[in-house]
C-alpha cells in the first residue's frame, strides 16, 4: 500500500513547525520558536502573532526541502487541539486556507496523539506503555481497544510547567527552551533538598512542590543553605522519580515489556536516565527520541494525519472534512477512536 504524502501543521504553544511526510519517511521538519526573555512566559496573543508571522516561511522552507510541490499532497493535517487558543486556531486558518486554494483534504490531528505515532515511527517500538510529558501535559498512557486509555495523569499543572514557572523564578533563560536551562544546571547541582513528592494512585500533583521549590528558592538561596543548581537538580530527581513510579505501575498492569516516551519533556536525559533503570530492572526496552521530533513538530502531525487519512479518513467527503476543522484547546486524548491499530 503506497502511503499518502501528507503535511502536517502545528503550533499549540510556542513553537510553529511545519513537515511533510510520505509513507513513513520524514521529508521535511523545519520550525521556530517563539522564545520570550527570561522570568517572563508567553502569552496567547503575542505567540498567535509570532506563529503569523513565521508560518508562511517556514511553509515554504518544508516544501522546498521536502521538493513536493502542492499537486504532490494526498491531504493537509493540522493540530486541533489540545492547545492555546489564539496560536491553535492561527495555523487552522492557514491549514483550511491551503486546503482549499490546492483543493485538498484536510485532517484535524489531536497533538497528544500525535506524539506517540511519532515516537512509534521513530524508535519502531510496538505496542509501549507512553510516559507523554510536555509543558502543557503530562500523561501515562497505554493502548487498548481502538483507544489511548489514560492510566493516570496530572491532576494540576504539567510537569514542563512547572519546569517553565521555576525557571522564570530563577530568571533562567529560556532559549532554547527553560527546561534544556534546567537540565544543564542540575547536572552542576551536589546537594539533595528534600521536596514534597505528591503521587496520589495514578495521578500526580506538581503545584504544591512548585510553591515549596519557589519560597526555597527566595530563602535558602539567599543564606547560602544551597545553589540554584542544587534546587534544579532536587527539582529534577523529585519529579522525575514520580513520573517513573506511575509509569512503573501502569507498565504492571499493562504487563508492558516497553516504554516510550514522548512530549518535549522527554528529550531530557536525566528522565530517560532514570526510567531506563526502572525499564531494565524489569526486563523492559526504553524508547526515546531526541529533540528534533519529541519537542513539537509538524511531521509528527503529518504522521497522524497521514494514519488517519489511510485507515479511514480517506473515503469521507472533502466537504466533510471541512465542516470538522475547528480547534479547541481541551481534546482528550482518549477521545480519539484509533482506527489505525489492530
Amino acid at each position: 500500500v503506497k502511503m499518502p504524502t501528507v503535511l502536517g501543521l502545528e503550533g499549540s504553544a510556542n513553537k510553529i513547525g511545519i513537515g511533510v511526510i510520505r509513507d513513513g519517511e520524514v521529508l521535511s521538519n523545519p520550525r521556530h520558536t517563539y522564545v520570550t526573555p527570561p522570568g517572563e512566559g508567553f502569552l496567547p496573543r503575542e505567540t498567535a502573532k509570532h506563529h503569523k508571522e513565521w508560518v508562511l516561511k517556514v511553509l515554504r522552507e518544508a516544501l522546498v526541502e521536502a521538493d513536493v510541490l502542492p499537486k504532490d499532497l494526498d491531504c493537509i493535517a493540522y493540530t486541533k487541539g489540545p492547545g492555546m487558543g489564539a496560536p491553535l486556531v492561527s495555523v487552522a486558518v492557514v491549514a483550511r486556507t491551503i486546503a482549499q486554494l490546492w483543493d485538498k483534504p484536510i485532517i484535524p490531528v489531536n497533538h497528544c496523539i500525535a506524539h506517540i505515532e511519532m515516537g512509534r515511527l521513530i524508535t519502531k517500538a510496538t505496542n509501549p506503555t507512553v510516559l507523554y510529558v510536555s509543558g502543557g501535559n503530562t500523561q501515562v498512557i497505554a493502548y487498548a481497544d481502538r483507544r489511548y486509555r489514560i492510566f493516570g495523569e496530572t491532576i494540576d499543572i504539567a510537569v514542563g510547567n512547572c519546569l517553565d514557572r521555576f525557571a522564570r523564578v530563577l530568571q533562567i533563560s529560556n532559549d532554547p527552551s527553560p527546561g534544556y536551562n534546567i537540565e544543564k544546571m542540575a547536572k552542576k547541582g551536589k546537594k539533595y533538598i528534600p521536596l514534597p513528592y505528591t503521587v496520589k494512585g495514578m495521578d500526580i500533583s506538581f503545584s504544591g512542590l512548585l510553591s515549596f521549590i519557589e519560597m526555597a528558592a527566595n530563602t535558602k538561596i539567599a543564606s547560602g543553605e544551597c545553589t540554584a543548581e542544587d534546587l534544579c537538580f532536587s527539582l529534577q530527581e523529585t519529579v522525575f522519580a514520580m513520573l517513573v513510579e506511575i509509569t512503573e505501575r501502569a507498565m504492571a498492569h499493562c504487563n508492558s515489556s516497553e516504554v516510550l516516551i514522548v512530549g518535549g519533556v522527554g528529550c531530557n536525559l536525566r528522565l530517560q536516565e532514570m526510567m531506563l533503570v526502572m525499564a531494565s530492572e524489569r526486563g523492559a526496552k526504553l524508547y526515546a527520541t531526541d529533540e528534533r521530533f519529541c519537542i513539537d513538530n509538524g511531521a509528527m502531525i503529518a504522521q497522524a494525519g497521514s494514519l488517519m487519512f489511510s485507515s479511514g479518513l480517506k473515503s469521507a467527503r472533502k466537504e466533510e472534512l471541512f465542516e470538522d476543522s475547528w480547534c479547541t484547546q481541551r481534546f482528550r486524548t482518549d477521545e480519539v477512536e484509533v482506527t489505525w491499530r489492530n
